[in-house]
């Protein structure tokens, strides 16, 4: 842990390079020492990976997720929103002007209502500071109007944190895999090196862990959609029974 506290303190000045302004520097130091403390405690050298890899993935997961916590936008919204911005680039570069709604939608391959509907999604996850706001008498020129239905964004509210808490709820090695190939862009044959198998494992893996997830989310949020077990695989069925009450709890 000492010898590597500074390994986490530069992956929290990378991270901090990238996000905005208002995210707490401190919060991610936190996050970073308690995900050095986990490498740490869970570290097997007979894997023959160095500590100081295994710990900077494990660091980096940690802020990763501590970044997620506090982002109202979802995953899909900010690739969503990227894509745009970057068309909205090309656009305003090639036409020499700024680009209609109506020009940015077409560009997107994205209907104008779509457009506007991804752009308020945007707009509700930005944090402000309310209190400096209504101080300036400025709040009801800056915070955007929500058209959409309440009832609908808590729903992908609640399906977003159920899907967070099922990656939690996976064995060490499901998750591993899910975290590493879906949300720290790390290649098949990274997460293989770590685990200490084959790229062909990592891909069965990756597929069950899929399938648990879906299984898992499934049994909270749509019960109907449930895939019923199967009696040819007692092993399966005792690890899905295992992984339904793992979410229940």
């Amino acid at each position: 842990m000492r010898e590597h506290m500074d390994l986490v303190h530069k992956l929290v000045s990378q991270t901090a390079k990238r996000v905005p302004s208002y995210v707490c520097r401190d919060d991610l130091v936190s996050a970073g020492m308690a995900s050095l403390a986990m490498a740490a405690r869970q570290f097997d050298e007979s894997r023959g990976v160095p500590f100081e890899r295994y710990a900077a993935t494990r660091i980096r997961g940690g802020l990763i997720d501590e970044l997620r916590a506090h982002d109202w936008a979802s995953r899909p919204v900010r690739s969503r929103a990227r894509a745009v911005a970057s068309t909205t680039e090309k656009l305003t570069a090639s036409l020499g002007r700024p680009p209609t709604s109506t020009e940015v939608a077409d560009a997107a391959g994205l209907t104008v209502g779509a457009l506007a509907h991804l752009t308020d999604d945007v707009h509700r996850a930005v944090v402000l500071n309310f209190d400096s706001l209504v101080a300036d008498h400025s709040a009801e020129a800056l915070l955007p109007t929500a058209d959409g239905d309440p009832e609908e964004e808590l729903l992908r509210q609640e399906r977003a944190e159920c899907v967070t808490k099922a990656i939690d709820a996976l064995p060490e090695r499901l998750r591993v895999v899910v975290r590493g190939y879906f949300f720290e862009e790390r290649t098949v044959s990274e997460i293989a090196d770590e685990l200490g198998v084959t790229q062909s494992r990592i891909s069965q893996l990756r597929t069950e862990a899929i399938e648990l997830l879906r299984d898992g989310v499934n049994a909270q949020l749509d019960p109907e959609a449930i895939t019923p077990l199967s009696a040819r695989s007692a092993t399966v069925s005792r690890r899905r029974v295992a992984y339904r009450a793992a979410m229940a709890g």
